[in-house]
């Protein structure tokens, strides 16, 4: 034992000086865009965020990792022939919320985002069509108070459980008033000098108003519509796939890196900058692109980031845990 210590000492002062040899770049810096097109990965960064605060960006990564988890349901995936790629945009036309991005505002709320889309876009397809609503992310993050802290944070798992033991009502974008309970936080201005108020920290919480906006019907509690059951998928790429292809997209979480927001188009790894937090994203289908397999997913953050709103992040490799977590469920109706 005591031949192995000075070994041991050595491999940690060596990790240490290499850890501090290593530039920290200013988030959101021309030099850390700079830095990733230098290293010519799978993707291309550029400015996403203007002049935003540093607390606004970390707030926008509401999703505790790691947290509870639902029953696993493992497919059977024997003999199910997998395209090379698959956009549920293309496989279900006439469901126009699979299309759509949302915008969260300065809130934490991507843990009911991606719930609310995912559902969504399930209801459409399960019904062959004749549903096609927009969920209420407000609903969900104003009314489930087992989620977790609302706006400053919560768990994806518990926001389909919500879903299928109390039921959602719905509600469309800001100032959309769409539905029974629309988004009522404002989207601010993080990209482009532009109309919306700049971007602070945390908003509070919206109230948990049981009761639709006025002059929409039915009411609030007709209005509501159930999941039937709500399961994890397994890690393994497969399992994800056939669920993505057979039921449709998911709600997945990962570890945001600095550089991640500055994503704009290729397929995303992680290359540099610290880890800012949890976030919640809808997943909806894969590719390859240039040899490097990719899940395609939506993010909540408006569609002037990245690639109109979505994005492309690396499949098979858990990259940034974004295979670990993946919930989802199927609608009563």
């Amino acid at each position: 034992l005591m031949q192995m210590r000075p070994l041991a000492l050595l491999c940690v002062i060596v990790t240490v000086s290499v850890t501090w040899a290593r530039p920290h770049l200013p988030l959101l810096s021309s030099e850390m865009i700079d830095l990733i097109n230098k290293a010519n990965t799978t993707w291309t960064a550029g400015q996403n965020f203007h002049n935003v605060d540093i607390s606004y960006v970390k707030g926008l990564c509401g999703t505790i990792l790691k947290g509870p988890k639902l029953p696993e349901v493992v497919h059977n995936i024997e003999g199910i022939n997998l395209p090379d790629s698959f956009d549920p945009r293309q496989q279900w036309p006439n469901c126009p919320t699979i299309q759509q991005i949302r915008d969260q505002g300065s809130c934490g709320s991507c843990w009911a985002f991606g719930a609310a889309e995912a559902i969504s876009d399930r209801l459409c397809i399960h019904s062959g069509g004749k549903i096609s609503l927009e969920i209420s992310a407000e609903d969900l993050l104003s009314c489930c108070d087992e989620c977790g802290m609302g706006c400053f944070g919560g768990f994806p798992s518990a926001a389909w459980e919500f879903w299928a033991n109390k039921g959602l009502v719905t509600g469309g974008l800001y100032g959309s008033k769409v539905g029974c309970r629309p988004y009522s936080i404002a989207p601010c201005e993080h990209h482009v000098n532009g109309t919306r108020p700049p971007c602070q920290g945390e908003q509070d919480t919206p109230k948990c108003e049981e009761q639709c906006i006025d002059g929409y019907s039915p009411s609030y509690q007709k209005d509501k519509h159930f999941g039937r059951r709500t399961y994890n998928v397994p890690s393994q790429q497969e399992q994800i796939m056939t669920e993505l292809y057979k039921n449709g997209p998911v709600e997945a979480a990962f570890s945001v890196y600095a550089d991640f927001l500055q994503y704009k188009t290729g397929v995303y790894q992680h290359v540099t900058g610290e880890m800012l937090g949890g976030h919640a994203i809808k997943l909806l289908g894969w590719g390859e692109e240039n040899g490097t397999p990719y899940w395609l997913a939506a993010n909540s953050w408006n569609s002037d980031w990245g690639d109109k709103g979505f994005f492309k992040i690396k499949r098979g490799t858990d990259e940034c845990g974004i295979e670990s977590e993946v919930v989802t469920g199927i609608p009563l109706n």
